[in-house]
């Protein structure tokens, strides 16, 4: 019932109840609720968003993680107990490779996702190896460096330093590991099982497990290094 007979007051009040943009309105569920998002008669949310939703708070929990060892370093950089300082750990050259590689596998990485979302089983695999072939590049050039500076005496129990910068460098490392296993631990299940919807919602977490270890490479690479060799 509504005209010009009513109430201002009841009029104003039954206007409000039918704006559909105020602030805590609740739209019929038959007509408007999104599905998959839990709303009304959809029912709970879908398996996409609960992992991915998931997996985001991983992410965020790790990169908390990596940033106490960024603030570690960066509190313990001039603790050398008289040993070596960051300039002589530092190798731009060899560091630069490492970066190349890393930041090439992200690339490689993105473009098995485009595959994966074309349906291209051979694409997909062949990105995905690219990836974890520049991934064990950066590996291996990390681990020649670290061996190197063991060969001359310098280990994290030396100094306050250099105990920060193998725990940080290090860490990241490990990471990096890790995401191989998992990628070819993705690549027979996308062998053997193809594009199910569960082996998807995995490539798509891997995806953004990898590109947030760039990310955090790059710091890395800037706070560290070019950092480290600046006086």
């Amino acid at each position: 019932m509504s005209g010009p007979g009513l109430p201002a007051s009841v009029e104003a009040l039954r206007r409000l109840r039918e704006d559909p943009h105020r602030l805590g309105h609740r739209p019929h569920a038959s007509r408007e609720a999104v599905a998959g998002t839990g709303q009304g008669a959809t029912g709970p949310a879908s398996k996409r968003i609960i992992v991915g939703y998931g997996f985001w708070i991983f992410l965020l929990s790790d990169i908390i993680m990596f940033s106490c060892f960024f603030a570690a370093f960066a509190v313990q950089r001039d603790a050398t107990a008289g040993g070596p300082g960051i300039q002589e750990v530092v190798d731009i050259p060899r560091v630069g490779l490492e970066t190349a590689a890393l930041l090439l596998s992200s690339y490689t990485c993105m473009l098995s996702a485009a595959a994966t979302n074309a349906r291209s089983r051979l694409w997909t695999q062949v990105f995905l190896a690219l990836t974890g072939i520049l991934g064990l590049a950066f590996l291996s050039l990390e681990l020649q460096e670290f061996i190197e500076l063991a060969e001359r005496g310098i280990t994290p129990q030396r100094s306050g330093m250099l105990t920060a910068f193998f725990g940080l460098v290090g860490l990241h490392g490990v990471h990096v590991t890790f995401g191989g296993l998992w990628l070819l631990t993705m690549m027979a299940q996308v062998q053997v099982k193809g594009f199910r919807p569960e082996i998807i919602h995995r490539l798509v977490c891997f995806n953004l497990f990898w590109h947030a270890l760039d990310i955090v490479w790059i710091g890395i690479f800037t706070i560290v290094y070019l950092m480290g060799v600046t006086p």
